[in-house]
């Protein structure tokens, strides 16, 4: 029995790979993937965070609209031991008769928790008042008003690597995102004649 050759033959000469070429493809498409790994994990991680900014500005807008429309109090609550925040309101209850704080949830505003080592990095609110009382949790939280008013902050989210910064203007209530950290975004005085 003869054995077979596993060359082909092209042209009346024999063609083929030797194990040394094979392995230098084999170890070219390695490190190829392992660069496209490293390039995808740096991407997903950046997108969490500004996941976590845009859902801050987004709670920040909701709870602006929905204080004028129901001409209450909407408070953006942080946690940054849970990682997270979360939106709360006041609701009369009819039995009793008083009001009672609730957390919103409903279709367009639920609690969140960052993802992934994302968190607050930085959080700077000014108080409504120099007056506060022990069990107020001003210095934590974010109030919007009825007349479209809020508390100026400014909050830096990220990861370490990339940040995001949110604004909320005192005289406007109105929230802006930022790409980069807290530092590089000017906070000043707004011209309510010149917005529009």
């Amino acid at each position: 029995m003869q054995r077979q050759k596993s060359k082909v033959k092209v042209n009346g000469k024999e063609c083929g790979f030797t194990l040394v070429e094979v392995l230098v493809v084999v170890v070219i498409i390695g490190l190829l993937g392992g660069l496209g790994g490293g390039l995808y994990i740096g991407t997903y991680k950046k997108l969490l965070v500004e996941k976590a900014a845009r859902d801050f500005f987004l709670t920040a807008k909701y709870a602006r609209i929905m204080a004028i429309e129901k001409q209450r109090q909407y408070k953006i609550v942080l946690d940054p031991a849970n990682n997270g925040f979360h939106l709360v309101t006041t609701q009369m209850d009819e039995e009793g008769g008083q009001t009672e704080q609730m957390i919103v949830r409903d279709s367009l505003c639920k609690p969140v928790t960052f993802d992934d080592g994302t968190g607050f990095e930085d959080i700077k609110i000014t108080p409504i008042s120099l007056v506060t009382t022990s069990d107020d949790d001003e210095g934590q939280s974010i109030v919007f008003s009825g007349n479209g008013t809020a508390q100026t902050a400014v909050i830096q989210i990220g990861n370490g690597k990339n940040h995001y910064t949110i604004t909320i203007s005192a005289a406007t209530g109105k929230a802006k995102v930022y790409d980069g950290i807290v530092e590089n975004v000017e906070v000043g005085v707004i011209d309510l004649d010149a917005e529009s």
